[in-house]
């Protein structure tokens, strides 16, 4: 094996190290410049080569000493203030959830031994992170944890952090495949000048970081500390990135020789494995941590997101025949509790926000009644909220239909012309002015007047929808006119983000919550000021599409509450409507035809296929 200080790589690395460290040391004798040629001038006074000793201040060489000094005493100051800011910023840190080695054992053993292999450091400390990949972070700064005793130099190796995806799906020989690049960058990044170049870039980036959040009268002596940072960052910057590709190919050289045959595989297993993830956040995890619940076992839910999708995908064939060897997980002693404190940690990163009283965990078996149901319905009522908010105008043209069609009964002798908010006329009054001994007809007709009246409630009910939630007043809406859809929407967009902003303010006046209360989750530097989620997940969603799922919401309650159908979960597209145990996901073109273009048509014949009963009201929340 070829030595790690004289391959291409590391050689590579070393220059690109020694160019940043130059730079630092330019700044620096830029800033004790002045300070020099003041000690010049005055050495040279005191001993009457530059100007007498007992020349006058106002001479031209005591003018010069003056104004030297004062400009070399200003710089040195403004030196001592960006250095001092430089070096006690506290880098930024990767949140993550730390693995002491008594909770993995085999895992550290694992890693030691492919230390060993590769003759590099082994990593201080290992920990996991919700994401579909795995580097060396340096987590020796002080302000990463209380001071210890042990000399610096004990704790220079850095901490190998993990995807925590990786260990739940794949097997223990394809994790170390995988790991072994990663495990060799330690190598080249023992070298002192590496080291040190990384140290004071990661201190450049702190600084700045520190600038930018700079309140009140600190602020202006931080914008300069920024604004010095930035010019060296950007003058740093070329010689950093060939630096970080020169430690990845010296690496990268050193890893060939372990596992060659699994890293192939180990490296397409992580393509599968991000798609798998990816799906399952932005399908399944996003409408549970919308609703408070964070489903605790998100690595156990990859695992069976990424088999359906390589039974689903052709070219995901013959993956699921892994599953019968040992998987990475077995390499921890708890893996629950793991998977438990990096599903919670997911939550923060993709969603946002504090874990807070709100927050509760949510069982895979739990989900489709606690998340998907209750989906459904809170979106439902959302959506009859704001049909009943609607002008009362929007609604003329049915209360015209519904007057002609009691006109017309009343008419007939069967109902009262009356609207449902006005008292009705007795029945046993209508025959009144027959005369005293024509009792018998007068029943009669008060009978046939009865059924009339029964008969016509019957066909006008068949023909007006029926009051409350009802999934056929969702439908006569929407299909009324060109126009219901658009207002509908609007509104319904109005309606979400009044509800996120009074989110966001009760989130804000709750304040964080302790980091105490966790002591298994690192968070590091995972929100955005605010509580904002530090990589969303979804984009704004428009109001049709936001329509479009209301309405698919409504649809699915009606099938649950009067056909039969109850809630289920698919791993890669999230919530969904069960019938007979099968999944059904065919009404989703007549959802859009109804919202987009009006046509109730599909729809109805859907649910007429299906026995569902749209007059029915649903259950909301």
């Amino acid at each position: 094996m070829a030595d790690p200080e004289t391959g291409v790589g590391a050689l590579a690395a070393r220059s690109r190290a020694l160019a940043v460290l130059r730079i630092r040391s330019t700044a620096l004798g830029a800033a004790v410049l002045p300070a020099a040629v003041a000690v010049v001038l005055l050495v040279g006074g005191a001993t009457g080569r530059l100007g007498s000793p007992d020349a006058a201040a106002g001479s031209g060489w005591g003018i010069a000493r003056l104004a030297v000094s004062g400009v070399a005493l200003l710089v040195l100051l403004l030196a001592v203030l960006v250095g001092a800011v430089i070096s006690g910023a506290r880098p930024a840190l990767s949140p993550s959830v730390p693995v002491a080695e008594p909770a993995a054992p085999d895992l550290y053993r694992l890693v030691r031994d492919l230390a060993d292999t590769l003759d590099v450091p082994a990593p201080s400390a290992i920990a996991l992170t919700p994401d579909c990949d795995s580097w060396l972070e340096d987590r020796t700064h002080r302000a990463h944890g209380p001071p210890r005793p042990a000399p610096r130099r004990a704790q220079a190796a850095p901490v190998l952090v993990i995807g925590s995806p990786f260990l739940w799906w794949m097997r223990v020989g394809e994790l170390r495949a995988l790991l072994a690049p990663v495990v060799a960058g330690t190598g080249p990044s023992a070298h002192p000048d590496i080291a040190a170049a990384r140290r004071f870039i990661r201190g450049l980036d702190a600084a700045v970081a520190v600038s930018a959040r700079a309140k009140g009268l600190r602020a202006p002596a931080l914008r300069f500390v920024g604004r010095a940072a930035r010019l060296m960052l950007r003058a740093c910057r070329e010689h950093a990135t060939i630096m970080e590709r020169g430690v990845a190919a010296a690496a990268s050289e050193r890893a060939q020789a372990v596992d060659r045959g699994l890293r192939t595989v180990a490296q397409e297993q992580v393509g599968l494995a991000y798609a798998g993830w990816d799906r399952l956040l932005t399908r399944v995890a996003l409408p549970a941590w919308r609703l408070g619940r964070w489903p605790s076992c998100l690595d156990v839910g990859v695992v069976s997101a990424l088999t359906e999708l390589s039974r689903r995908d052709r070219l995901a064939e013959g993956f699921t025949a892994r599953l019968g060897e040992r998987p990475a997980c077995d390499l921890l002693e708890e893996p629950g509790a793991v998977d438990s404190a990096a599903s919670l940690l997911a939550a923060r990163l993709f969603h946002g926000g504090p874990a807070g009283p709100d927050w509760s965990p949510v069982a895979w078996s739990q989900y489709p009644e606690e998340v998907v149901d209750r989906t459904w319905r809170l979106e439902a009522a959302r959506l009859h909220r704001v049909l009943d908010d609607l002008p009362a105008g929007a609604d003329g043209a049915q209360g015209e239909r519904t007057r002609a069609d009691r006109g017309a009964l009343a008419g007939a002798g069967g109902l009262p012309a009356s609207l449902p908010g006005e008292a009705a006329r007795p029945a046993a009054a209508a025959p009144a002015v027959g005369p005293a001994g024509s009792g018998s007809t007068a029943v009669g007709a008060s009978g046939r007047a009865g059924a009339v009246t029964r008969a016509g409630a019957t066909a006008t009910a068949a023909r007006r929808p029926a009051a409350g939630p009802t999934l056929a007043r969702v439908i006569d809406r929407l299909a009324r006119d060109d126009r219901a859809g658009d207002l509908v929407a609007a509104r319904l967009g109005e309606e979400l983000e009044r509800e996120e902003h009074e989110e966001a303010a009760r989130q804000a006046g709750r304040g964080p919550a302790p980091e105490e209360a966790l002591p298994d989750v690192s968070w590091g530097d995972g929100l955005a000021d605010g509580g904002l989620p530090l990589f969303p997940l979804q984009p704004p969603r428009t109001d049709r599409e936001l329509l479009a799922e209301h309405v698919t919401a409504m649809v699915c309650c009606a099938a649950v509450d009067t056909a039969g159908a109850a809630p289920g979960l698919d791993w890669l597209d999230g919530p969904a409507l069960l019938v007979d145990g099968a999944r059904r996901a065919d009404f989703g073109s007549p959802v859009r035809s109804l919202v987009e273009e009006g046509d109730a048509e599909p729809l109805r014949d859907w649910l007429t296929a299906l026995g569902v009963r749209p007059e029915k009201p649903v259950r909301l929340v």
